[in-house]
């Protein structure tokens, strides 16, 4: 009965969607809430998504372009088989370890000309709606060329907006960009297109502004199979895929995509909600891919100390590694981030001699490499290792001798297939020597926490090092930090970098860029910014300068965690948002706004019964710890402007 109300409910909403000839099929998640309607509207395939009857997203249009085939239109729709799926599947470098996947898969099958050509795969899940093109061979056409993608997202009227636009080509640093490292707009009226480049996923709307609701728009599966895409605006409330920028990598290399048929694509996908807690708490970027290949070995993960945020180029040298060394290990941290410049700087039979030292004090070293090739001006090295095969495996095995435990590749600047397979090829390198991989200045990661077992994290966010560029960034910094917990952070781990607690972005932490947050700020992100290792922006001063109770908080936090849970938060303005790690919960919240931000939290997830350590600012930004005995069921705080809050406790 319930989902008979559903599709009376559906019907009406959708009003025109369909022609009166149109052949359409119908599919719900399995909670009954999310209900997708596909037709072949006079031969242009279409499809929209409702929630609790309440439209999400409008007739949309879906199909492909192929040099040999249009997939676009002239199509007529055959209803296929709608079955559910399940899987169940644990990953430690993700939001939530222990993942169990229901979903309705609609496939829904279209045919030209009377000759099937192609199915539009539909996965609705009880917060997500995902879908996938299988294309079909055209006769005895095996090799193809898919030009574009028309698939489209119409928002409701009245939409508003929270996205990061795309850079144009070969523009920023070195002719580095597009590398995914801009300001987000917020709150902005549907119908722009960023910088006339569209944006960058993932990317989150605020519809039915009477009522409320979210949808977060990304993808996920890309690899070197296909292209990284963008969010492109076509007029007012429709937004469409869209391949990369011809000008990339300086002009070389093909926009569009080379196929083998029959061909999958990756994932588009939507997660809806009356809150951003589905949002927040998705794991639609790893529940549907698989892994590419076993693990060449068991990694681990943790914390590290990192000397460029602080020191730049400059620190880059044999003695202040040493010094970092000896800082991690007095964290219990497990590595250390040897930035760019380290061949010249140190050299290779200084970095082995390093590499030595560290593992006489249990800390390994991550080391920085330039992509490299002919893509950008970049002139930071090691240069010409990572971009070629032959040299790349060579690198690597030395690594591997020298006990190195990862890598930080850095300056990608395009989305183009090529640029997808180069990705590919460093993580696949990478794992047959047991080496972890770090991206920056790079797209944004689609699944491949699962996909590729030693990859860790990318940046694809306006991450710390901005902090130390400019005095803007250390003034936005609260703003931007409740922005990549609800948007960036959602979809994929995020390399950021910071949490820093000197006062100022300067080793002598008496000049350079002074940071506007708190000390309780900074453990709070520590917590909000997720990551499997995490190169934090501490400096070996900050064991004697910065407060104690800050300091052991970064020796202890997590960087694996096994659950998340939105408590509540806007883009820009707020957030508070609870992970647990093992038996422990560690609620973390922020405040962007110019007033101090009040809130009664319920905390159904704490054992009532045990106590609970509460980091908490004053009105000066003056942090302070205590404890809290029992009987708490519900908590009210206080969080001033640029201040933060850090609740820890045992789990119910």
């Amino acid at each position: 009965m319930k989902r008979k109300m559903v599709w009376v409910l559906l019907t009406m909403v959708l009003g025109g969607l369909s022609s009166v000839d149109a052949a359409e099929q119908r599919f719900t998640s399995p909670d009954g809430k999310i209900s997708v309607v596909v037709n072949d509207n006079d031969g242009r395939p279409q499809y929209q998504v409702a929630l609790d009857g309440t439209s999400f997203v409008e007739a949309s249009p879906l199909g492909v372009k192929l040099n040999c085939i249009d997939l676009t239109e002239g199509l007529t729709l055959k209803n296929g088989d709608v079955t559910t799926v399940r899987d169940a599947y644990q990953l430690k470098t993700i939001k939530q370890s222990h993942v169990s996947y229901e979903a309705t898969e609609a496939v829904c099958q279209f045919e030209k000309n009377g000759r099937r050509v192609m199915d539009v795969i539909f996965r609705v899940s009880n917060r997500d709606v995902a879908y996938s093109y299988h294309i079909y061979p055209v006769r005895n056409t095996f090799a193809a060329v898919i030009q574009e993608e028309r698939s489209g997202f119409v928002l409701p009227e009245g939409s508003t907006t929270f996205l990061c636009p795309q850079s144009k080509p070969m523009t920023g640093f070195a002719r580095t960009a597009p590398s995914y490292e801009t300001s987000y707009s917020l709150d902005e009226a549907v119908g722009k297109n960023g910088w006339g480049e569209g944006y960058t996923f993932p990317c989150l709307f605020k519809v039915n502004q009477g009522r409320g609701g979210w949808v977060l728009i990304s993808e996920t599966g890309n690899d070197g199979s296909y292209v990284g895409c963008r969010l492109l605006n076509e007029r007012d409330n429709r937004y469409c895929i869209g391949f990369p920028q011809e000008g990339e990598m300086n002009g070389f290399g093909s926009s569009s995509v080379s196929v083998s048929l029959p061909f999958q694509t990756p994932w588009r996908t939507i997660t809806v909600g009356e809150t951003l807690a589905p949002v927040v708490e998705t794991t639609v970027a790893t529940d549907l891919v698989k892994p590419k290949y076993k693990a060449s070995r068991e990694y681990t993960y943790g914390k590290g100390s990192w000397s460029w945020i602080i020191g730049m180029d400059g620190s880059c040298n044999f003695e202040e590694q040493k010094r970092y060394i000896d800082f991690s290990a007095a964290m219990g941290y497990r590595s250390v981030l040897v930035d760019a410049l380290w061949d010249q700087q140190i050299g290779y039979e200084k970095m082995a001699e390093l590499a030595r030292y560290g593992r006489e004090k249990g800390v390994g070293l991550f080391l920085w490499y330039n992509s490299n090739g002919s893509w950008n001006d970049a002139p930071q090295s090691p240069r010409g290792k990572m971009d070629k095969s032959g040299v790349r495996r060579q690198e690597m095995r030395w690594m591997q001798q020298q006990g190195i435990l990862g890598i930080k590749v850095d300056f990608f600047g395009s989305d183009k297939q090529q640029m997808m397979q180069l990705y590919e090829d460093i993580l696949t390198d990478a794992n047959d020597f047991g080496l972890q991989v770090i991206f920056h200045g790079c797209t944004l990661p689609r699944g491949w926490e699962r996909m590729f077992p030693n990859y860790v994290a990318s940046e694809a966010v306006l991450a710390s090092e901005n902090l130390h560029f400019g005095q803007g960034a250390c003034d936005a910094e609260a703003r931007n930090a409740c922005i990549h917990p609800l948007v960036r952070n959602t979809v994929g781990s995020m390399d950021f970098g910071g949490s820093a607690l000197n006062k100022r972005y300067n080793a002598d932490n008496k000049s350079g860029t002074i940071r506007r947050t708190s000390d309780v700020f900074a453990l709070a992100t520590a917590v909000l910014f997720q990551s499997s290792v995490q190169h934090f922006a501490l400096a070996p001063n900050n064991l004697t300068d910065a407060p104690d109770w800050a300091i052991g908080f970064m020796k202890d936090v997590p960087t694996t965690w096994d659950e998340v849970r939105f408590i509540d938060g806007y883009p820009g303005r707020y957030v508070l948002m609870a992970r647990r790690s093992g038996d422990k919960w560690y609620l973390a919240g922020i405040n962007a706004e110019s007033a101090p931000l009040k809130k009664t939290i319920a905390l159904p997830m704490f054992d009532a019964k045990a106590p609970l350590t509460v980091y908490q600012d004053d009105k000066t930004l003056n942090g302070s710890v205590k404890t809290i005995s029992r009987n708490h069921k519900q908590i009210t705080v206080t969080i001033p402007a640029n201040g933060g809050l850090v609740i820890v406790g045992d789990k119910m």
